[in-house]
């Protein structure tokens, strides 16, 4: 928790619970349903909740702005993007139950507001956002591909609607055929960590 603390410190009370909670619940969840790695779950707040505040470091998101979180997983990045921007709305969508049940249960414990859920496949899913996040595994052309249909028109942020990917590696070759939409921010330039060194945040106007 105290790594959250160095690079946001100006949590609200509520906020500092919130993410004080979490540790607990995934640990709790993750022993039934596994959705971090075993080996991985002692460093939740810098693999994946810092990980996921690494968007909040390239761009801060109006309130009334929605999200979509394509391929949440357990609920990242969208919870803890959640927490930090209670007046944004974020719809959390994965194709396995399961994993969304841990996200939700996860967001009820913790009182967010400002989160829905869907268990289905990004194809299936029809409504409007000004942004889709995503933890990406998948290709960032077949995500284009898929999500250029969920993207309103209507701008109300500072960065155009688009989509906001966290990724790690190389990734020249992936994002060559939109080289002229794309921005790549290093997130070894905002955290110190080790881990962070070859963390990029992607984003593409679709």
């Amino acid at each position: 928790m105290e790594i959250i603390l160095k690079y946001f410190p100006d949590f609200t009370e509520t906020q500092k619970q919130q993410f004080a909670s979490l540790y607990d619940l995934y640990t709790d969840w993750n022993a039934k349903i596994n959705v971090i790695s075993r080996k991985d779950i002692e460093n939740l707040y810098e693999h994946h909740v810092l990980h996921s505040l690494g968007i909040a470091k390239v761009t801060r998101f109006v309130p009334g702005t929605h999200i979509m979180d394509l391929g949440t997983g357990g609920g990242f990045p969208g919870i803890p993007l959640a927490i930090l921007f209670p007046e944004v709305k974020f719809h959390l969508v994965d194709s396995i139950g399961k994993k969304v049940r841990v996200a939700t249960e996860v967001a009820n414990s913790i009182g967010l507001k400002n989160v829905t859920f869907r268990h289905a496949r990004a194809e299936e899913e029809k409504q409007l956002f000004d942004f889709v996040v995503s933890r990406a595994v998948m290709p960032l052309a077949d995500l284009l591909k898929i999500i250029r249909k969920n993207i309103t028109p209507k701008q109300q942020n500072a960065l155009p609607n688009g989509l906001i990917c966290l990724k790690g590696g190389e990734l020249a070759n992936e994002t060559m055929p939109f080289k002229n939409k794309t921005v790549m921010y290093d997130l070894k330039d905002y955290f110190e960590e080790e881990f962070f060194e070859t963390k990029k945040v992607v984003y593409v106007a679709p």
